[in-house]
């Protein structure tokens, strides 16, 4: 498991581009190392800060195996940072990581927090008009990362599993498909002590 490359986003402007007609999503490798901070991660554009960054998504990762599977879908290539991601990973399953596990990578410890849900400015970064529909059926949402050793990490570092909860078994595809396509998954959210605040927050209103 590695590390492929961290990413790095540029600020981009679109009426595709939500709301505030810009957007960080477009993420690119960065040379050397990069610092992994509680808040983000250092050189990383967020515009829209009301629904990205923060303590429960300081980092997100996806997988290359994942954008493989979607650049096959689509027939073109999808680089690394494609998805939005600070994070492009080989080897590691992160569909079926633990909310709550914890990765080590390079100086730096990270959490399974949250996953992804799709909105207007990715299908408009795609140009894809039907593209929350399709991810959203794919349901291999990518993770949302807490930090807790900051440290620098850069292309090439391994990834080690260092921790999984044993008091739940609630996974990152799981807890994506309790917020989209099967929401009798909620009540198992409310098991994992380390899922986000808003995602508990959601839960536990609609689960009542």
């Amino acid at each position: 498991m590695r590390l492929e490359t961290v990413n790095l986003g540029v600020e981009r402007t679109g009426e595709w581009a939500g709301s505030l007609k810009r957007t960080g999503i477009d993420k690119r490798p960065a040379g050397g190392r990069v610092m992994l901070r509680r808040l983000g991660v250092d050189g990383d554009v967020i515009i829209d800060m009301k629904n990205h960054g923060g303590e429960d998504q300081a980092v997100y990762a996806y997988a290359r195996e994942d954008a493989a599977w979607w650049a096959k879908e689509l027939d073109r290539e999808i680089a690394p940072g494609g998805f939005g991601e600070n994070l492009s990973t080989s080897g590691l399953d992160i569909t079926g990581a633990l909310i709550g596990e914890r990765w080590a990578i390079g100086d730096a410890v990270v959490e399974v927090a949250s996953v992804r849900i799709p909105c207007r400015t990715f299908a408009g970064f795609w140009d894809v008009k039907d593209l929350i529909k399709r991810f959203t059926n794919r349901a291999v949402p990518g993770a949302y990362l807490r930090v807790i050793e900051e440290g620098a990490v850069g292309a090439g570092d391994a990834i080690e599993v260092v921790h999984r909860p044993v008091e739940h078994d609630l996974t990152v595809g799981e807890l994506f498909r309790a917020l989209t396509t099967e929401p009798e998954l909620l009540p198992k959210v409310l098991t994992a002590s380390a899922v986000a605040a808003n995602v508990r927050e959601k839960a536990e209103k609609r689960v009542g």
